[in-house]
């Protein structure tokens, strides 16, 4: 079973996540990030009432249930995905689809949080993405950045091909030929490597029920990847940012 069939994972994975987290700071996401990173990330981009905001690899609907008061519309490629997050939100509007290219109309805010990493054109994406903001408008993101990895490092993690690393250079140079300017940015990489830890402990202490329902190859992944994670960010393999943009263009 792989991880992009999000259904079964979230059943089977929720008890651990919970526990995984402090109180209050999980609220469905598929992610290293807090709800507390997601609303801080969200103020910088100024999402607020009536903002309009795309949120690209919405997921199970995470943010949708963090994220108040604004326009707010997910889009993720997982029928099964979105589904649930229609379930878990029903007063939010969600669609099926694949990024790029972005569903039709301007936003005041795209969002991006936890995907950047598994998208490999990442000049179409960030074109992408500069073509649906309004003037002025902001990309609010979160980047997984170093150089991209070694035949070692893909043989050591699980899925490694949704696993593009970027320095933060070469996407700053693509965000600039897109009209977007980088206008903040803050490293969450000591608190991410805790996160990846904590989730990793959590998913062994409940390995019994994972193995029942996902079977012995998925809870072996997800070790091996959250604790490669940890290392990763712990020792600086890996930075974890989250970046806002603006359209300047």
């Amino acid at each position: 079973m792989k991880q992009d069939d999000r259904v079964p994972f979230d059943r089977a994975l929720r008890r651990a996540r919970e526990a995984a987290y402090p109180p209050g700071e999980y609220a469905g996401q598929e992610s290293f990030m807090t709800a507390s990173e997601i609303r801080a990330l969200a103020a910088r981009a100024g999402i607020g009432p009536g903002v309009s905001v795309l949120d690209l690899c919405c997921g199970v609907g995470g943010p949708a249930a963090v994220l108040n008061g604004c326009d707010y519309l997910g889009v993720d490629f997982s029928e099964g995905a979105v589904a649930l997050a229609r379930r878990r939100a029903p007063g939010r509007r969600f669609a099926v689809a694949k990024a790029p290219p972005l569903p039709p109309g301007r936003f005041e805010v795209v969002l991006l949080l936890e995907a950047m990493l598994a998208i490999e054109d990442k000049a179409a994406l960030v074109h992408a993405v500069a073509a649906g903001l309004q003037h002025g408008g902001r990309f609010a993101f979160t980047l997984e950045e170093g150089r991209p990895l070694s035949g070692a490092d893909r043989a050591a993690m699980p899925d490694a091909d949704t696993v593009f690393l970027t320095p933060l250079g070469e996407l700053a140079e693509l965000l600039e030929q897109a009209g977007l300017e980088l206008a903040w940015q803050e490293d969450h990489s000591d608190a991410h490597a805790a996160t990846a830890r904590a989730l990793a402990a959590a998913y062994e202490a409940d390995g019994e029920a994972i193995v029942a329902a996902l079977g012995h190859r998925a809870l072996d992944d997800l070790l091996a990847a959250h604790r490669l994670w940890s290392d990763w960010l712990e020792r600086g393999r890996v930075r974890k940012l989250a970046l806002v943009a603006t359209l300047t263009a």
